[in-house]
């Protein structure tokens, strides 16, 4: 049985875009800070994060995490 809009409370839809919100601004982040990095600050090619960050949560989590040289 699939899910319609009606199904889920207002509580719930409003958690739903706060974290839709806090994943775009995560991604929209981590592609200024690898926009404005210098090559040799990140580690790897900077083309190969453009899709790793493209990855729901994971991909700017992981960004920022191992993205700079140590």
């Amino acid at each position: 049985m699939s899910r319609t809009n009606t199904d889920v409370s207002p509580a719930g839809r409003v958690a739903m875009g706060l974290l839709g919100v806090v994943q775009f601004a995560l991604a929209g982040l981590a592609f200024w800070d690898l926009s404005h990095r210098r090559a040799d600050e990140v580690r790897g090619p900077k083309p190969a994060w453009i899709p790793v960050i493209l990855i729901n949560w994971i991909g700017p989590l992981a960004y920022f995490y191992v993205h700079r040289n140590r």
